[in-house]
């Protein structure tokens, strides 16, 4: 099932600890900002920041992508595969914990090969990079045109690719924090039907 217009939520903050013993960062316990049927999409230790998917929320017929608030980040702890990684679904009231961010972890820490291999990159100029992890495609199906190509101007909403997570398709689109209302794309950094992680660099951008 492809979801090409699932509206996005916010996940709830529900709580923020603070732990002395490592320099007092936070620790965001994120929660659903509606009762429904969750379905986790990411694993545990992903590395999350303002704008990922963590999941989808199913409330009456209708499904919802739920994503990391802005201000909010870190490794995911604990709770979008509790089930011992299982990911499966399960209904959640509002208000219940869905994940944990862990700011005591680093992007190095969780994905330091991702970062050491995209610190070039970032440095040159500007990136989009994936939200959740999954499989990308840079296009709908295998004889149409790419949804974005090199020189192409992105704005807000404009389509970069789609994400195959458990075979469920999830549409990423330019924006979210840190991203200006307009960019050009300077390079297509990974080929059509790899796997990507959280956070790895899809777009060089100018």
């Amino acid at each position: 099932m492809t979801r090409l217009h699932a509206r996005q939520l916010e996940l709830l903050v529900i709580d923020t600890k603070y732990d002395e013993r490592w320099s007092g960062r936070p620790m965001y316990y994120l929660g659903s900002p509606k009762p429904g049927l969750f379905k986790p999409l990411v694993q545990a230790t992903t590395w999350c920041r303002p704008g990922t998917l963590i999941g989808t929320l199913e409330v009456l017929g209708a499904v919802h992508e739920l994503v990391v608030p802005h201000g909010a980040t870190g490794s995911s702890a604990n709770s979008v595969d509790d089930r011992g990684g299982s990911l499966e679904a399960r209904a959640v009231g509002y208000g219940d914990l869905l994940v944990m961010l862990d700011t005591r972890e680093t992007p190095m820490g969780v994905g330091g090969a991702v970062e050491a291999a995209t610190g070039a990159i970032a440095a040159a100029g500007l990136v989009f990079r994936a939200p959740t992890s999954g499989r990308f495609y840079g296009r709908p199906t295998a004889d149409k045109p790419s949804f974005v190509s090199v020189g192409d101007q992105l704005v807000q909403g404009t389509t970069i690719c789609l994400l195959e997570v458990m075979k469920t398709f999830n549409r990423v689109t330019y924006g979210g924090a840190g991203m200006p209302e307009r960019a050009k794309v300077r390079e297509i950094l990974v080929a059509d039907g790899s796997d990507v992680t959280a956070g790895d660099a899809l777009l060089a951008l100018e």
